[in-house]
């Protein structure tokens, strides 16, 4: 049955063009050749197999992932790749790595934290690999509270350096990927103290390893924190603890681009504001939004290809059983998420033009977008990293004991993902400060804020209000400005209540910590209303190709009208629809699957993923799914001897009842 296209009578019921679909996808043609070659050139490697991965022992899995990352590293130089493609092409190795947080988190901190001077002695040779970095913020007793890290850097003007110190066991650094075992430098992340005088939290080029034979330099303690969740999964990640025994560093290794300690020892801000910090923050919350649609699109392929192969029941006359894709029950469960990875990929999108517009925007010192910004990226990455979580989790039930293996791919994709919720910020912690951004002020301008709020916002939600009375079974199927409508007066009316509320208190800062619930519902509600809008966004572009836009419209209605259906208490409630129309959503959406359902693989097929990258049995192109699944098993090395190891000792001891003078 090799070579034989199980899901080819899949493929055939396709409505649309799938090859128009995978631009869309990806982007762009450029973005789509860009990727399509290098996926090919990493699949078609036997340098970068991955099958193997879920057998081996951490210190053969670390071992491994050097091997790999050195590997890229020659592949890269010896084709020349572009940047763009040796990006590509470690995202297609999909293995967690050192490499992610150098080139992720070490470069961009010194490109947007680094003075012009700085950059220009760092990054040539960050670029060239010819130093190795790490981001050592998160401390074992600090994480999402930056304002709360221990670490200490005290200017010693006698000398001209800092003195970077770990006062407390609870301020070692803890967490950073690549510190453990590989890192040369890190962007350390201390409490600056000039002449007494504490000034905050600033980061600090340090060096934690000799460049000749890597041994730590003196006053360096640092080393693994141990196994993590999963098979496989992030650990072939060396995620580190360091402590620093009073480490001079020289004054130039603090990073100056926003403030400056001179010689004298005098603290001064420099001309470029402190807002370009969040610059960064922007720029990292943005790709981990991109990575929630690849992680979660992954998954959804895996489970549809697989649904389709599967069958289960229903078999009349000796006939064959009901593909597992037509029922109903899991249609509703798989589909929504199908249109979720759809809906992140074009909100990445939207995020990705939002960073070079606030960064065309910061370079002429104008801010006026950035809080915004920051808000919207944290509030999405949180939204979009929590859905993805358990979108991925949801697609293993959805393969049922199949997807419990490892070879079924979806356990090591869990596992690899699920620190996305609180690696960049905690995910609630995030949604708090969407609502913080826009309320906090002082009490005062709180109190008079939150008055005019709840005026301006409900002379709004009442021209909402009455628009949503119009609401009919054809405006909920065909009216997408209806459906935003609906979406925009929930967001409102939550916004409203929590200001209300707020108003109520005499401080703030209680009334924020009394009413943290309500305003985290409000911020996923504010999120969801964008991801929507966006998505509804881009169906108004010029859409080529046969039946294309048709789907992503399917697609949206799905995702909008789901949101709907989970959250109708938060509709219904706030007046937005009527029972009537949350009966409604409830049978569109069925009628919306059923539209789905005979271009499912092709919609999958469009996110263009090798089987290398997928690393799915159960996802795998062909459909080809139980003979090698079958194959597989016997590669395992308990299946190495017949007879198992612990026979003698153990197992026949207690056959014959000799169990008491075996040596336990």
């Amino acid at each position: 049955m090799e070579g034989v296209d199980h899901l080819a009578h899949e493929r055939n019921k396709s409505e649309f063009d799938v090859d128009a679909m995978k631009i869309v996808w990806a982007g762009s043609p450029h973005a789509f050749d860009v990727s399509d070659r290098i996926s090919k050139l990493v699949a078609s490697d036997p340098g970068f197999r991955k099958d193997n991965r879920s057998t081996l022992s951490r210190k053969e899995l670390f071992k491994n992932t050097l091997r790999k990352a050195a590997y890229a590293w020659k592949t890269i130089v010896d084709l020349r790749l572009s940047e763009e493609e040796a990006a590509k092409l470690r995202f297609y190795v999909d293995e967690p790595a050192f490499t992610d947080l150098h080139w992720g988190m070490f470069i961009p901190a010194i490109k947007g934290q680094g003075t012009e001077e700085q950059q220009q002695k760092w990054l040539p040779l960050a670029y060239k690999m010819q130093i190795i970095g790490c981001y050592a913020q998160t401390e074992l007793g600090h994480g999402s509270n930056v304002q709360g890290l221990e670490t200490t850097a005290t200017f010693d003007s006698q000398t001209d350096e800092f003195i970077i110190h770990s006062p407390t066991l609870t301020s070692s650094k803890w967490w950073p990927g690549g510190l453990g075992k590989v890192a040369t430098h890190a962007i350390a992340y201390a409490r600056l103290i000039v002449g007494g005088r504490e000034h905050g939290v600033h980061g600090f080029i340090v060096q934690l390893r000799s460049l000749e034979d890597h041994s730590p330099l003196l006053g360096i303690t640092v080393g693994d924190i141990g196994m993590k969740f999963g098979n496989g999964a992030y650990n072939t990640m060396d995620n580190g603890v360091l402590q620093f025994d009073h480490v001079r560093i020289p004054r130039n290794q603090m990073l100056m681009r926003v403030s400056q300690v001179t010689c004298e020892g005098k603290y001064k801000q420099s001309d470029v504001p402190r807002q370009l910090v969040y610059g960064t923050m922007v720029y990292v919350r943005q790709t981990i939004v991109a990575d929630a649609s690849c992680a979660l699109s992954r998954a959804v392929c895996i489970a549809t290809r697989y649904s389709a192969v599967r069958r289960q029941f229903g078999s009349q006359n000796g006939g064959p059983e009901t593909q597992v894709i037509d029922y109903k029950t899991q249609q509703s469960r798989l589909f929504p998420l199908l249109a979720s990875a759809y809906a992140f990929r074009f909100i990445g999108e939207w995020l990705k033009w939002l960073y070079a517009d606030v960064t065309q925007r910061l370079q002429a010192n104008d801010f006026s977008t950035l809080p915004e910004a920051h808000a919207c990226t944290a509030g999405l990455k949180s939204l979009t990293t929590t859905a993805t979580a358990d979108g991925i989790e949801e697609c293993r039930k959805l393969c049922g004991g199949h997807g419990y293996l490892c070879s079924s791919g979806l356990p090591e994709l869990f596992a690899v993902y699920v620190p996305a919720c609180t690696y960049e910020g905690d995910n609630t912690v995030l949604l708090l400060q969407v609502r913080d951004m826009s309320c906090k002020v002082s009490h005062e301008d709180c109190f008079s804020a939150g008055v005019q709020a709840v005026q301006q916002e409900t002379s709004r939600y009442n021209s909402l209000y009455d628009s949503s009375r119009a609401f009919n079974a054809m405006s909920l199927r065909c009216s997408k400005s209806a459906l935003l409508e609906a979406f925009e007066a929930r967001a409102a009316r939550m916004s409203v209540a929590c200001a209300q509320n707020l108003s109520n208190f005499d401080n703030p800062e209680e009334g924020f910590a009394e009413l943290s619930a309500d305003l985290v519902e409000a911020a996923v509600a504010h999120c969801q209303l964008i991801v929507v809008s966006k998505f509804i966004e881009k169906l108004q572009q010029e859409i080529p190709g046969k039946g294309v836009k048709q789907q992503l419209e399917v697609l949206c209605n799905i995702y909008a009208l789901f949101l709907l259906h989970k959250h109708q208490g938060d509709f219904l409630s706030t007046g937005c629809i009527t029972p009537k129309h949350a009966a409604l959503a409830n049978d569109e959406l069925r009628s919306l699957y059923s539209q789905v359902r005979p271009n499912a693989i092709a919609l999958v097929d469009a996110f263009n993923y090798t089987d290398h990258y997928l690393g799915s049995i159960l996802g795998c192109y062909d459909g080809n799914v139980y003979p090698k699944l079958y194959e597989a098993a016997w590669k395992d090395p308990l299946n190495e001897s017949v007879v198992p190891d612990g026979y003698h000792l153990y197992i026949r001891p207690l056959l014959k009842q000799e169990i008491r003078t075996a040596r336990l």
